[in-house]
């Protein structure tokens, strides 16, 4: 009896050792559950951070051809982690595509997202946002010397393009054209390519994206200015993260204060002609 008591107690104590292991595991941004606890603040200690972005939106997140990233998301999210106390070269930016992005911050595979990921309800079920930290609006890019389509009414009879999934062509028709010939692409380059040979008179999509496309394409193609929407965006992170949340909102309001914020903007905006106005309010 004796013996078998020793052993109940030597099995309790190797069981509370490996939970303690457990629990003392990862810094939260590598995937799975490790870590999983831990605030956005907290991990920031460890001075490294796991970002997700898009790699592929010129003016907002793109991967070069040297393996690196640039973009206005970009400079929010290199923003955001130096004031975190974790600087550029220890930051691991993350391809986080659209379908992806609360799976990649309910798995822990990011510690936050700066993707042009707009805030909705929806999202809020499952992530929390900071910021937002830029309006953007649904809008058209047309061919620089037609003249034809001032607002998304005089796309009826048009061919309209977007990419396979997106809910911004829809909306036009649903909405501003319903005999829009819409056109739906894997990509929005194969809608840029049929926009310049002629085979599609406008794409749509969020006006910052299309702001990227006609900075990289000078002369060929305009912003029509339609301003279809409001797309506020956010910087997504795991959900309950209060601390986590705070930081962040007072890193933007930081780089907004500081001028980088407008510096940004009109870097990667500007040379499309793009009018970068006033940051949104912070929501506390």
């Amino acid at each position: 009896m004796r013996f078998s008591r020793v052993l109940r107690v030597g099995a309790v104590v190797a069981a509370t050792s490996l939970a303690l292991a457990a629990c003392g595991g990862g810094n939260g941004g590598g995937g799975g559950d490790e870590g999983g606890n831990e605030s956005l603040v907290q991990r920031a200690e460890s001075g490294r951070l796991t970002v997700g972005i898009k790699i592929d939106q010129p003016g907002l997140g793109l991967q070069t051809p040297d393996g690196g990233y640039e973009g206005f998301d970009v400079d929010v999210a290199k923003y955001i982690a130096k004031e975190l106390g974790v600087e550029e070269g220890d930051i691991e930016f993350k391809e986080t595509p659209s379908a992806q992005r609360e799976n990649a911050i309910e798995k822990g595979d990011v510690d936050f997202i700066v993707a042009s990921y707009s805030i909705t309800d929806e999202r809020k079920q499952k992530v929390d946002f900071a910021g937002p930290y830029f309006l953007a609006h649904q809008d058209l890019l047309v061919r620089a010397d037609d003249n034809s389509i001032k607002g998304a009414e005089d796309l009826n009879g048009k061919k309209l393009c977007s990419v396979k999934g997106s809910t911004s062509a829809q909306n036009v028709k649903e909405d501003f054209a319903k005999d829009a010939d819409l056109q739906e692409y894997a990509g929005y380059s194969e809608c840029l390519t049929g926009l310049e040979s002629g085979a599609v008179d406008a794409l749509t999509t969020d006006d910052t994206i299309l702001a990227g496309y006609a900075a990289q394409n000078p002369g060929k193609f305009k912003l029509v200015g339609a301003n279809l929407s409001d797309e506020n965006y956010g910087v997504g992170l795991k959900k309950g993260d209060t601390e986590g949340r705070e930081a962040i909102n007072n890193a933007i309001k930081k780089m907004q204060d500081s001028g980088e914020w407008k510096k940004s903007a009109e870097k990667w905006f500007g040379p499309s002609g793009y009018q970068v106005g006033e940051p949104p309010a912070i929501e506390q």
